[in-house]
């Protein structure tokens, strides 16, 4: 097979170095051989500080190094130990400054899970396209359950972990075992049945929350969790279920189904029970606080009755000061009604003063008086004779505007029946009653037919 570097040419003198053989053996190795699971046992394992595992995959008659970088070894599902018979998925290379052939492993399981682990991969992608474990499935765990089923064998730890554990953080909640064997050829079908069977009968015990728990155990002993009809039965359950199986890394079908996932079997009883364990934390900070203040209100009682007996003092004590309290009012009162008095006296003083000063002369008084009532006489007289002289222009006025003084000098005046005054020719039809005044009387009288007017005539 040729190198897949330059070829250093068909000379046999042309000399090369050895990063470039290595070089070219590396990538020949790893171009020839894809990524592929070996089986073999572990030892001379050694755990660097960085991280990276170093070890030796071996069987009767040969052996491998392989190299499992820290990315790849954190997040391996198992921990190796010396003689663990493995599988590991592997990339066929060398390592080019010491030329050693090796593996370079990204991913370890336990020998003869291969076919168990790819029917788990197969039957989770076709369950995940089916929308079995979609989130929006997922039930919410209910806070406060009245009551537990569990699903599991009564002789394994698992069960003993959840009591232990509800007795310790929740002992009020009553539990129901329903017993199924957890692992076997029958397990999947019983541990199905089991769960179908605590659904149909939670309204009657009381259960408000499944628990399906398991200790831990290899994939072969966990297989019975990682079948379709026990995820079918998780999710045909009425109940919200919780999954604990297997340890933290375990990882089953039953998990992906389940409302929530629990680490561990106690995992599953502590989540169960998280609601009653808060609340009973919250029951000791509330009754700290209630504590706290309770001792905030006896110790401010405590400083106000301290205030008060200080300013209570003794009846006789306190009579003696209110007479002397009363004597100095007594005494401040009459001083003010004495300033007071004073005061007023000296006012009523001033305005006698002011008031003698003031008083009238009646003498004087009188002369004035009569010289008043002479100027107002000869004012009313001097008023007195124009208002006369107007009245008598006025008189003279009105008897020439007199329409009777007219009638004296032979006019008349002609009035209709309605006693309009008839002021032209026109005003006055034939045959009308009219009345004619003169200066001496009135004349009733009767038209005739006009023939013309003065203006017609002359």
């Amino acid at each position: 097979m040729n190198p897949p570097l330059t070829n250093p040419g068909k000379d046999a003198t042309h000399v090369v170095s050895v990063s470039w053989l290595n070089r070219a053996a590396r990538e020949a190795l790893e171009g020839s051989f894809p990524l592929m699971w070996i089986a073999g046992e572990v030892s001379t394992l050694t755990r660097a500080a960085s991280g990276h595992l170093y070890f030796t995959l071996k069987d009767d008659q040969a052996q491998v190094r392989c190299t499992m970088w820290r990315n790849r070894a954190q997040s391996m599902p198992l921990r190796l130990e010396h003689g663990m018979r493995v599988e590991v998925r592997a990339l066929v290379t060398l390592f080019e400054p010491r030329g050693e052939f090796q593996l370079s492993v990204e991913s370890v399981r336990h020998a003869g899970v291969g076919n168990l682990y790819e029917a788990f991969l197969r039957l989770k992608a076709r369950l995940e396209a089916e929308g079995l474990f979609d989130a929006a499935c997922k039930r919410p765990i209910p806070r406060f359950p009245r009551g537990i089923a569990v699903v599991t064998s009564p002789q394994a730890a698992a069960w003993r972990d959840v009591t232990a554990a509800l007795a310790r953080r929740a002992p009020q909640i009553p539990l129901t075992l329903y017993p199924t064997p957890v692992q076997g050829d029958a397990a999947a079908a019983r541990i199905a049945a089991a769960i179908l069977r605590a659904g149909s009968m939670a309204a009657r015990e009381g259960n408000e929350l499944l628990l399906l728990v398991r200790g831990g155990g290899s994939l072969e002993d966990l297989a019975a969790f990682n079948d379709e009809q026990v995820a079918r039965a998780i999710r045909a359950c009425p109940l919200p279920v919780i999954v604990g199986v297997g340890h933290e890394t375990d990882f089953s079908i039953a998990d992906f189904s389940a409302d929530l996932r629990a680490a561990t079997p106690t995992a599953a009883a502590e989540l169960a029970s998280a609601g009653y364990f808060e609340l009973r934390d919250d029951l000791a900070r509330l009754a700290a606080r209630l504590r706290r203040a309770i001792d905030r209100r006896i110790d401010t009682a405590a400083q106000r009755l301290d205030r008060a007996a200080a300013r209570l003092t003794h009846p006789r004590q306190r009579l003696e000061r209110c007479h002397l309290r009363l004597a100095l009012l007594d005494q401040g009162l009459r001083s003010s009604m004495a300033r007071h008095l004073a005061a007023r006296q000296t006012r009523i003083t001033s305005l006698g003063l002011r008031l003698k000063a003031r008083s009238p002369d009646p003498a004087r008084r009188r002369t004035d008086l009569d010289a008043l009532g002479q100027r107002l006489h000869r004012a009313t007289q001097g008023l007195l004779a124009r208002h006369r002289a107007s009245l008598q222009a006025l008189q003279q006025h009105l008897a020439h505007l007199d329409p009777r003084a007219v009638l004296g000098r032979g006019y008349s005046i002609t009035r209709l029946p309605d006693g309009r005054i008839a002021r032209d020719v026109a005003s006055l039809p034939p045959g009308a009653a009219v009345r004619i005044e003169v200066h001496d009387g009135t004349v009733a009288a009767t038209v005739d037919p006009v023939q013309g007017t003065l203006l017609d005539e002359g």
